[in-house]
């Protein structure tokens, strides 16, 4: 794995990215191409910048007042062994880890084992958002998702349970 992640941005502390204040990093590459994408400029790999993972894992380690950190996109799962290294090297901090993936929770399990990094982020998320945003489905008063069909998804109580659990917040 090289030591660098390709980044469309970052937010040193956010609101609206999951609960509480988070840490957020946007990832660069997206597979989906979404009608009505939030982040288009996201999602073509000649886009973003690179960062030396261990400066993002400093960043986020030494802010004071996060609780948490968010992995959004483009979609991180098209990075996932570098979101996973990152998810793992500040569990020491217990931050919660949100991700945003147009992938369904379905689909990842079916592929965890063939898609590089697959396993390991999940392994090392707390709150997954699965699924596409799909503009037929927009709905402005959904907290923390675009559309009615994306889910939040607790991870480690759907791996334990080896069945789906949902949450709302």
């Amino acid at each position: 794995m090289t030591d660098k992640i390709l980044l469309a941005g970052i937010l040193s502390e956010s609101l609206v990215n999951g609960e509480g204040l988070r840490f957020v990093l946007f990832s660069q590459i997206c597979k989906h191409n979404c009608s009505g994408c939030f982040n288009p400029e996201t999602h073509s790999e000649a886009g973003g910048e690179w960062f030396d993972l261990s400066e993002i894992i400093k960043q986020i380690k030494t802010n004071p007042i996060i609780n948490g950190v968010t992995f959004s996109g483009g979609d991180p799962f098209e990075q996932a062994d570098k979101f996973a290294y990152i998810a793992k090297s500040i569990r020491s901090k217990n931050f919660t880890v949100w991700c945003y993936t147009g992938y369904t929770y379905e689909y990842i399990m079916q592929n965890k084992h063939i898609q590089k990094g697959w396993d390991d982020l999940l392994n090392n998320i707390d709150i997954l958002i699965d699924g596409p945003f799909q503009e037929e489905h927009y709905n402005p008063n959904l907290k923390y998702r675009g559309s009615s069909n994306q889910r939040m998804i607790n991870v480690p109580s759907s791996l334990a349970q080896n069945k789906m659990i949902t949450v709302e917040f």
